[in-house]
């Protein structure tokens, strides 16, 4: 420490651009992956369905807000998408406090990295980053801590949303036109499938990813859908040439209406 500074030598060094790295060598307990394995499986809130539907102009990431616990419903309002940045949104499925941390860890990552260099990571070079922090978190995901997040962002370039899917090894992979991840993501894609046409409005694509959640809690427990009583929706995230921004409760409210109203019609409630 020098008499200048109270701040640690560590942090006046040249170094990566990568926070994660500088966390990883000066801080490593504060690195999800770098800790010590549990000695036996945990039973710990777990997150569950995560959609992304792309749209005319940008790209939709929306999430149930149920969190389960074996076969318990550990929490009805948990958030379980976030803003990574100005341009990206990412969702979380699988072990909850884990993967909240590591989005946190994602969020410092890009704007450590913008502050550093003078500019932003391109899109993929942002998913790359974030399939470098899962890949980190491998040890954790054989012992049943995985992390298996969707992340979706605005590419300036081609002027289109982009999706990116990842598996618990760090692999990334491009979705087009729509994907969805955890326990309910075979029902809400099957919805999607039906649903998803080129040049979908941004209302319209909203109300997409509101209708294959709400299938995906209708045939998947693990999935909480839209609650009319306690007034708990879906989180959904705009992210288009304008920003990173949320759909707000009140619009979420009338577009969930409009969904049961029209199930309704055709006998499709439950």
């Amino acid at each position: 420490m020098t008499a200048r500074s109270k701040l640690p030598a560590s942090y006046l060094q040249t170094g990566s651009s990568s926070f994660t790295e500088f966390l990883s060598a000066h801080s490593p307990d504060l690195v999800p992956g770098s800790r010590t394995l549990p000695v036996a499986a945990v039973d710990v809130p777990h997150g569950t369905t995560i959609v992304a539907v792309a749209y005319a102009g940008g790209v939709l990431l929306a999430g149930d807000r149920r969190a389960t616990m074996g076969n318990l419903i550990a929490n009805n309002e948990m958030l379980k998408v976030f803003a990574a940045d100005d341009f990206s949104a990412v969702g979380i499925a699988g072990t909850a406090g884990t993967a909240i941390e590591m989005v946190r860890l994602f969020q410092v990552e890009l704007e450590h990295y913008e502050k550093i260099e003078g500019t932003r990571l391109s899109l993929v070079g942002k998913a790359n980053r974030l399939a470098t922090m899962i890949r980190g978190n491998l040890g954790m995901a054989m012992q049943g801590l995985s992390v298996v997040p969707l992340f979706a962002g605005f590419d300036s370039g081609r002027g289109a949303g982009r999706i990116f899917s990842y598996d618990v090894t760090g692999g990334c992979y491009e979705e087009h036109d729509f994907h969805s991840v955890g326990s309910g993501s075979l029902f809400a894609r099957g919805a999607l499938k039906k649903l998803w046409r080129r040049e979908l409005s941004q209302d319209d694509a909203v109300r997409v990813t509101i209708e294959a959640l709400y299938d995906a809690a209708d045939d998947d427990s693990a999935t909480g859908g839209p609650d009319l009583g306690r007034r708990i929706w879906p989180t959904v995230a705009i992210v288009d040439g304008e920003g990173t921004r949320f759909v707000t409760d009140d619009e979420l409210a009338a577009v969930v209406a409009q969904v049961l109203e029209s199930r309704r019609e055709i006998g499709g409630t439950r």
